[in-house]
């Protein structure tokens, strides 16, 4: 298991949300760039960027900005936020970047994510938000009828490289991931799965450790790392000694 440092991008800056809400926004960089060098630094072997303005305006809202970073990096990254279409996911891989989440896109056109795989295999992720279980959309705004389960489930076959499970009312709040939905997902479909939401202290860390075997093979920080309640060189050390 890896632990993927995260960059949420709003207005070209680094924010953390609370519950992915907008207006519960904490700016933590003005300069995304020297933060995402700052986590290469301390050991990030893959970033996570989100464009949130993006994922809310079912458009990109800050390419000049993720170029910036990717442009600094030699680590690896990956992407979402507004990602609805082939053209879209061309343009960022083009741009350098290693893989691409389709969220929202995901859930509502599921053909896509079988032709993106198709065309770019091994760089297609799935990101799945979820609300007590329930699949949200745009941007967290949306609670649909499905489940995580049922969601990823749709999957299997396609060739995607990864399931992002996010459970959304532990997201920014530093309660610690939910670790009993994140390895019921992971023993139900064959995808890696990676968690995200809730990360607060190196126990966390060490939770989601004793259920790697069930397919987890990533978590993301973001708050977490931000304020220092987890040095990420730290966190990094503790998974490389599993591996």
């Amino acid at each position: 298991m890896i632990v993927i440092p995260a960059i949420d991008l709003k207005d070209g800056k680094c924010v953390r949300l609370e519950q992915g809400l907008m207006e519960k926004d904490t700016v933590f960089c003005d300069n995304p760039a020297e933060q995402a060098l700052e986590w290469q630094r301390q050991g990030g072997e893959l970033l996570h960027i989100v464009d949130l303005d993006g994922a809310f305006a079912g458009e990109p809202r800050n390419r000049s900005t993720i170029e910036g970073i990717v442009g600094a990096l030699t680590i690896p990254t990956q992407l979402g936020g507004g990602v609805r279409d082939i053209p879209t996911i061309e343009a960022y891989l083009s741009l350098g970047i290693g893989r691409v989440i389709l969220g929202t896109a995901a859930q509502r056109n599921p053909e896509l994510v079988e032709q993106a795989c198709r065309l770019f295999p091994g760089r297609i992720v799935v990101g799945i938000d979820a609300k007590n279980g329930m699949v949200a959309v745009q941007g967290w705004a949306e609670v649909t009828g499905v489940t995580a389960i049922e969601l990823a489930k749709r999957f299997e076959g396609y060739g995607v490289a990864a399931v992002i499970y996010t459970d959304i009312a532990r997201d920014g709040m530093m309660q610690g991931p939910n670790i009993a939905a994140t390895k019921e997902l992971a023993e139900s479909i064959d995808i890696p799965v990676i968690a995200s939401g809730g990360v607060s202290s190196l126990q966390d860390i060490e939770n989601l450790l004793a259920v790697e075997s069930s397919g987890v093979t990533g978590v993301i920080t973001g708050k977490a790392i931000y304020t220092g309640a987890i040095r990420l060189a730290e966190a990094v050390a503790l998974t490389k000694k599993t591996r």
